[in-house]
Protein backbone atom coordinates (compact mmCIF):
# COMPACT_ATOMS: atom_id res chain seq x y z
CA UNK A 1 0.00 0.00 0.00
CA UNK A 2 1.21 3.45 -1.00
CA UNK A 3 0.59 5.55 2.43
CA UNK A 4 2.02 8.83 0.72
CA UNK A 5 2.59 10.35 -2.87
CA UNK A 6 3.19 13.19 -4.12
CA UNK A 7 2.95 14.17 -7.72
CA UNK A 8 4.68 16.87 -9.28
CA UNK A 9 5.01 18.84 -5.94
CA UNK A 10 6.59 22.17 -6.16
CA UNK A 11 7.18 25.72 -4.43
CA UNK A 12 9.23 29.19 -4.29
CA UNK A 13 10.86 31.26 -2.68
CA UNK A 14 11.49 34.60 -4.10
CA UNK A 15 11.22 33.40 -7.55
CA UNK A 16 13.14 30.16 -6.73
CA UNK A 17 11.94 26.74 -7.25
CA UNK A 18 13.33 25.27 -3.85
CA UNK A 19 10.92 21.72 -4.38
CA UNK A 20 10.59 21.55 -8.52
CA UNK A 21 7.92 18.73 -9.17
CA UNK A 22 9.22 16.04 -7.08
CA UNK A 23 7.00 12.54 -6.76
CA UNK A 24 7.34 10.59 -4.12
CA UNK A 25 5.86 7.15 -3.83
CA UNK A 26 6.15 5.24 -0.40
CA UNK A 27 4.78 2.59 0.41
CA UNK A 28 3.72 1.20 4.17
CA UNK A 29 6.04 -0.29 6.67
CA UNK A 30 9.02 0.62 5.75
CA UNK A 31 11.46 3.66 6.36
CA UNK A 32 12.32 5.71 3.58
CA UNK A 33 14.99 8.44 4.04
CA UNK A 34 15.41 11.84 1.84
CA UNK A 35 18.90 12.80 1.42
CA UNK A 36 20.58 15.77 -0.50
CA UNK A 37 23.36 18.40 0.15
CA UNK A 38 23.27 21.41 2.59
CA UNK A 39 20.09 23.48 0.60
CA UNK A 40 18.95 21.03 -1.84
CA UNK A 41 15.11 20.97 -0.34
CA UNK A 42 14.77 18.10 2.51
CA UNK A 43 13.16 20.27 4.86
CA UNK A 44 11.37 22.30 2.49
CA UNK A 45 9.82 18.89 1.23
CA UNK A 46 8.73 18.03 4.61
CA UNK A 47 7.40 21.16 5.26
CA UNK A 48 5.13 20.60 2.10
CA UNK A 49 4.11 17.21 3.19
CA UNK A 50 3.37 18.37 6.87
CA UNK A 51 0.68 21.09 5.75
CA UNK A 52 3.36 23.65 7.44
CA UNK A 53 3.82 24.93 3.33
CA UNK A 54 1.19 24.76 0.65
CA UNK A 55 2.47 23.72 -2.53
CA UNK A 56 2.30 26.15 -5.39
CA UNK A 57 1.74 23.28 -7.94
CA UNK A 58 0.94 19.38 -7.40
CA UNK A 59 -0.85 17.25 -5.26
CA UNK A 60 -0.39 15.31 -1.81
CA UNK A 61 -2.46 11.75 -0.98
CA UNK A 62 -1.64 10.06 2.36
CA UNK A 63 -3.44 6.63 2.38
CA UNK A 64 -4.88 7.40 -0.96
CA UNK A 65 -6.66 10.94 0.47
CA UNK A 66 -5.91 14.10 -1.14
CA UNK A 67 -4.32 16.14 1.59
CA UNK A 68 -3.17 19.17 -0.12
CA UNK A 69 -3.23 21.95 1.87
CA UNK A 70 -4.77 20.63 4.88
CA UNK A 71 -3.15 22.00 7.92
CA UNK A 72 -0.70 20.24 10.32
CA UNK A 73 -3.46 19.57 12.95
CA UNK A 74 -5.60 17.82 10.44
CA UNK A 75 -2.92 15.86 8.73
CA UNK A 76 -2.30 14.80 12.47
CA UNK A 77 -5.71 13.55 12.93
CA UNK A 78 -5.05 11.62 9.74
CA UNK A 79 -2.08 9.54 11.18
CA UNK A 80 0.75 11.85 10.12
CA UNK A 81 3.10 13.04 12.70
CA UNK A 82 6.49 14.54 12.69
CA UNK A 83 9.61 15.91 14.87
CA UNK A 84 11.58 19.15 13.62
CA UNK A 85 15.66 19.85 13.24
CA UNK A 86 15.68 21.83 16.37
CA UNK A 87 14.42 20.30 19.88
CA UNK A 88 10.76 21.96 20.54
CA UNK A 89 11.65 21.02 24.39
CA UNK A 90 9.49 22.35 27.29
CA UNK A 91 12.28 22.12 29.34
CA UNK A 92 10.67 23.15 32.81
CA UNK A 93 8.10 20.34 32.22
CA UNK A 94 8.47 16.48 33.03
CA UNK A 95 9.70 14.33 30.28
CA UNK A 96 6.48 12.80 30.93
CA UNK A 97 4.46 16.10 30.11
CA UNK A 98 6.14 16.73 27.26
CA UNK A 99 4.66 13.55 26.05
CA UNK A 100 1.62 14.27 27.08
CA UNK A 101 1.44 16.99 25.01
CA UNK A 102 1.49 14.90 22.07
CA UNK A 103 -2.06 13.59 22.79
CA UNK A 104 -3.75 16.43 21.86
CA UNK A 105 -5.48 15.41 18.76
CA UNK A 106 -6.93 12.16 21.15
CA UNK A 107 -8.11 14.96 24.09
CA UNK A 108 -12.54 14.79 23.79
CA UNK A 109 -13.40 16.28 26.63
CA UNK A 110 -13.93 20.54 26.39
CA UNK A 111 -13.72 23.27 28.79
CA UNK A 112 -17.34 23.23 30.97
CA UNK A 113 -16.16 19.16 31.54
CA UNK A 114 -12.60 20.48 33.10
CA UNK A 115 -14.55 23.25 35.09
CA UNK A 116 -16.96 20.98 36.50
CA UNK A 117 -14.35 18.05 37.01
CA UNK A 118 -16.61 15.81 35.09
CA UNK A 119 -15.94 11.82 35.71
CA UNK A 120 -14.94 11.97 31.61
CA UNK A 121 -12.17 14.26 32.26
CA UNK A 122 -10.66 11.81 34.73
CA UNK A 123 -10.66 9.17 32.59
CA UNK A 124 -9.14 10.51 29.77
CA UNK A 125 -6.00 11.84 32.25
CA UNK A 126 -5.72 8.99 32.85
CA UNK A 127 -5.73 6.88 29.35
CA UNK A 128 -3.54 10.56 28.31
CA UNK A 129 -1.06 9.55 30.78
CA UNK A 130 -0.77 5.86 30.27
CA UNK A 131 -0.58 6.37 26.68
CA UNK A 132 2.57 9.03 27.08
CA UNK A 133 4.04 6.58 29.30
CA UNK A 134 3.67 3.54 26.51
CA UNK A 135 5.64 6.02 24.34
CA UNK A 136 8.36 7.05 26.78
CA UNK A 137 9.24 2.68 27.44
CA UNK A 138 9.35 2.80 23.22
CA UNK A 139 12.27 5.19 23.37
CA UNK A 140 13.88 3.65 26.59
CA UNK A 141 12.65 6.69 28.73
CA UNK A 142 10.43 5.10 30.72
CA UNK A 143 12.76 5.05 34.20
CA UNK A 144 12.90 9.29 32.92
CA UNK A 145 9.41 9.90 33.41
CA UNK A 146 8.91 12.07 36.24
CA UNK A 147 12.85 14.19 35.75
CA UNK A 148 12.85 17.52 34.32
CA UNK A 149 13.21 17.71 30.48
CA UNK A 150 15.83 19.83 30.65
CA UNK A 151 18.16 17.64 32.97
CA UNK A 152 18.01 15.29 30.13
CA UNK A 153 21.03 14.67 27.95
CA UNK A 154 20.54 15.49 24.45
CA UNK A 155 20.82 12.22 22.90
CA UNK A 156 17.99 11.48 25.47
CA UNK A 157 16.09 14.46 24.63
CA UNK A 158 15.63 13.71 20.60
CA UNK A 159 14.31 10.35 21.92
CA UNK A 160 11.80 12.43 23.54
CA UNK A 161 10.65 13.82 20.69
CA UNK A 162 10.60 11.11 18.96
CA UNK A 163 8.33 9.74 21.63
CA UNK A 164 6.48 13.07 21.83
CA UNK A 165 5.46 12.27 17.88
CA UNK A 166 4.43 8.77 18.56
CA UNK A 167 1.86 10.04 21.00
CA UNK A 168 -0.32 10.75 18.63
CA UNK A 169 -0.60 7.59 17.25
CA UNK A 170 0.17 8.17 13.80
CA UNK A 171 0.91 5.57 10.87
CA UNK A 172 3.18 7.89 8.99
CA UNK A 173 6.18 9.69 11.07
CA UNK A 174 8.51 12.14 9.27
CA UNK A 175 11.63 12.29 11.46
CA UNK A 176 13.71 15.09 10.40
CA UNK A 177 17.36 14.91 11.20
CA UNK A 178 16.82 12.37 14.52
CA UNK A 179 20.49 11.97 14.76
CA UNK A 180 21.78 15.50 14.22
CA UNK A 181 24.76 16.80 17.10
CA UNK A 182 24.21 13.06 18.27
CA UNK A 183 27.48 11.12 19.39
CA UNK A 184 27.95 7.17 17.70
CA UNK A 185 26.57 5.98 20.89
CA UNK A 186 23.14 8.28 20.74
CA UNK A 187 22.93 7.83 17.18
CA UNK A 188 23.06 3.69 17.62
CA UNK A 189 20.23 4.77 20.14
CA UNK A 190 18.38 6.30 17.34
CA UNK A 191 18.83 3.54 14.87
CA UNK A 192 16.93 1.26 17.57
CA UNK A 193 14.69 2.82 17.99
CA UNK A 194 13.44 3.68 14.37
CA UNK A 195 13.60 -0.51 13.58
CA UNK A 196 11.83 -0.74 16.54
CA UNK A 197 8.72 1.57 15.08
CA UNK A 198 8.54 0.24 11.79
CA UNK A 199 8.14 -2.98 13.57
CA UNK A 200 5.41 -1.80 15.32
CA UNK A 201 3.99 -1.12 11.89
CA UNK A 202 4.41 2.63 11.34
CA UNK A 203 5.87 3.98 8.32
CA UNK A 204 8.90 6.19 8.99
CA UNK A 205 10.20 9.07 6.48
CA UNK A 206 13.47 10.12 7.54
CA UNK A 207 15.69 13.15 6.38
CA UNK A 208 19.36 12.66 7.81
CA UNK A 209 22.59 13.84 6.88
CA UNK A 210 24.69 11.02 8.92
CA UNK A 211 24.96 8.79 5.79
CA UNK A 212 26.01 5.59 7.69
CA UNK A 213 22.46 5.61 9.75
CA UNK A 214 20.96 6.06 6.35
CA UNK A 215 22.59 3.18 4.69
CA UNK A 216 21.88 1.00 7.43
CA UNK A 217 18.70 1.39 7.97
CA UNK A 218 16.90 2.45 4.72
CA UNK A 219 14.30 -0.26 2.58
CA UNK A 220 14.53 2.95 -0.13
CA UNK A 221 16.38 6.35 -0.66
CA UNK A 222 15.67 9.56 -2.24
CA UNK A 223 18.24 11.78 -2.97
CA UNK A 224 17.67 15.71 -3.98
CA UNK A 225 19.74 18.38 -5.74
CA UNK A 226 18.56 21.50 -5.80
CA UNK A 227 15.15 20.77 -5.08
CA UNK A 228 14.80 18.68 -7.89
CA UNK A 229 14.90 14.61 -7.90
CA UNK A 230 18.54 13.13 -8.61
CA UNK A 231 17.57 9.44 -7.85
CA UNK A 232 15.49 6.90 -6.08
CA UNK A 233 16.47 3.14 -4.95
CA UNK A 234 17.57 1.10 -2.73
CA UNK A 235 20.50 1.94 -0.55
CA UNK A 236 23.08 -0.06 -2.85
CA UNK A 237 21.41 1.71 -6.16
CA UNK A 238 21.92 5.20 -4.26
CA UNK A 239 25.82 4.23 -3.05
CA UNK A 240 26.57 3.63 -6.22
CA UNK A 241 25.34 6.40 -8.25
CA UNK A 242 27.97 8.77 -10.26
CA UNK A 243 25.60 11.37 -10.15
CA UNK A 244 24.98 11.08 -6.13
CA UNK A 245 28.54 10.97 -5.46
CA UNK A 246 29.07 14.04 -7.30
CA UNK A 247 26.27 16.00 -5.80
CA UNK A 248 28.24 15.63 -2.79
CA UNK A 249 31.94 15.74 -3.79
CA UNK A 250 30.92 19.45 -4.36
CA UNK A 251 30.20 20.20 -0.97
CA UNK A 252 32.52 17.92 1.16
CA UNK A 253 35.69 16.48 -1.25
CA UNK A 254 36.30 13.09 -2.35
CA UNK A 255 37.55 11.67 0.59
CA UNK A 256 34.55 12.63 2.51
CA UNK A 257 32.27 11.42 0.14
CA UNK A 258 33.64 7.81 0.42
CA UNK A 259 33.27 8.01 4.00
CA UNK A 260 29.56 8.79 4.01
CA UNK A 261 28.47 6.24 1.49
CA UNK A 262 31.04 3.47 3.06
Amino acid sequence: MIILQTDQLSIAFGGVRAIDGVNLAIESGQVYSIIGPNGSGKTTLFNLVSGIYTPDDGSIRLAGEAVTGLAPDQLARRGLSRTFQNLQIFSRMSVLENVMVGRHRHERTGIFADLFHWPSVARQNQATVEAARAALARVDLADSASRPAGSLAYGALKRLEIARALASEPTLLLLDEPAAGCNPVETEEIDGVIRSIVKDGITVVLVEHDMRLVMNISSRIHVLASGRTLTEGTPEQVRSNVAVVQAYLGIHGSQESNRAFH
